[in-house]
């Protein structure tokens, strides 16, 4: 059996490898070694560890390598942190072939500590564009991995583009489509969220409806942050519309995201406002596809919320140049255009279904594709 090692970071970086996760557990000719590190650890982040064992995973190893400072010189240390710890799990567990989610930085130590160690190093995600320190760190992974798995034809031409062997470029699709895909069925929330997953902040009433938020801060921009979201909270406050607001990552500048909406809500007390720190990939997709309309610059809105047809407000820079569907509205920091913008989407109602990112089999293409490849580590490059 092929040893198939994947390192989970934080909370998003889960939901996008989930399905794939199974299928690996269940492929007879694949072994999973489930290590978690970094953010998705952390109870401040939302402990994405519990569901993730909750889904019944075994976890081979845990890395401890996050710094607090939410800051330039804690980010880049956290990735140093990584390379040391990995490296020593990589050598106990010893895998065929070590597994990389997208691009955020904490995965940047995945892929050197396997690649200094001539283990193939597979990339999910990789020949997207985007703003942030995200479009470094995902293009830097793109050289160092051996087979690239990615999510959309314009994807695969890009990496394809950038020198990479088009026979190790495969288009599988996105994993968290997957789970989108078991959305399109439902009526109605299956969940009490207030129930289920406690929160802070008002009770509110989501029985006409309710928004969505979840903004993070801009590693380019971090020293912003709190003027970023503070911007997005008044508009979200003068709307009066019920909301659920998820709690930032671990980038440089979270702190000054934290820092803001604490703030806010301590001298304001938003009666519309009820705040979460983290849900199971399948209640949050479910929670997103009941919305409204989601705010904010995750990632979620130009993948899953596209599937889906979910009516987006893109906030800033964060996911500018990153191929998207037509529920996408985007503005800028400005609470006057986010609101005339969540206005626009509310009347607009539900998109069509956009299927860039996949039609939702990417978990088991993923598995497929891992049992039947060559795994090397010497790479032949013709630009």
């Amino acid at each position: 059996m092929k040893k198939i090692c994947v390192v989970v970071t934080a909370r998003p970086s889960y939901s996008r490898i989930k399905t794939a996760l199974r299928a690996i557990d269940a492929h007879p000719e694949l072994e999973l070694q489930l290590v978690i590190a970094a953010s998705a650890l952390l109870e401040r982040y939302g402990t994405a560890i519990n569901y993730i064992e909750k889904d019944g995973f075994k976890v081979a190893a845990k890395v401890f390598n996050i710094l607090e400072g939410e800051n330039l010189t804690a980010q880049a240390k956290t990735t140093g942190l990584g390379i040391l710890e990995l490296s020593s799990v990589f050598e106990r567990l010893n895998p065929d072939a070590v597994v990389t989610v997208a691009d955020r930085f904490e995965t940047m130590a995945t892929a050197i500590a396997a690649s200094y160690m001539n283990i193939p190093l597979v990339h999910i995600q990789g020949g997207e564009v985007t703003g942030n320190i995200d479009e470094k760190v995902r293009h830097a992974i793109t050289k160092l991995a051996d087979l690239h798995l990615v999510a959309s034809e314009d994807a695969r031409n890009r990496v394809i583009k950038m020198g990479e062997n088009p026979e190790k470029v495969i288009n599988t699709g996105c994993p968290s489509i997957d789970i989108a895909k078991e959305m399109i069925s439902m009526s109605q929330l299956s969940f009490d969220p207030f129930q289920k997953y406690g929160g802070v902040g008002s009770m509110i009433d989501i029985h006409d409806g309710y928004l969505v938020v979840m903004q993070h801060p801009v590693t380019t921009e971090y020293s912003d942050s709190k003027k970023h979201v503070l911007e997005t909270l008044h508009a979200i406050h003068q709307l009066n519309i019920p909301t659920f607001w998820f709690w930032p990552n671990v980038d440089a500048g979270a702190d000054g995201t934290s820092k803001g909406m604490r703030s806010f809500r301590e001298k304001h007390n938003p009666q519309n406002i009820h705040f979460f720190k983290n849900m199971e990939p399948t209640d949050f997709l479910e929670m997103l596809y009941h919305s409204k309309c989601l705010i904010g610059n995750s990632s979620v809105g130009v993948r899953e919320c596209a599937y889906l047809g979910v009516p987006v407000v893109n906030i800033g820079s964060r996911q500018g140049g990153r191929e998207r569907g037509q529920n996408i509205i985007d503005v800028d920091y400005n609470k006057d255009e986010i609101k005339a913008a969540i206005h626009k989407q509310i009347l607009h109602g539900r998109y069509d279904n956009d299927l860039i990112y996949g039609s939702g089999e990417s978990g088991v293409m993923i598995a497929d594709v891992l049992s039947k490849a060559e795994f090397t580590f010497d790479k032949k490059i013709s630009y």
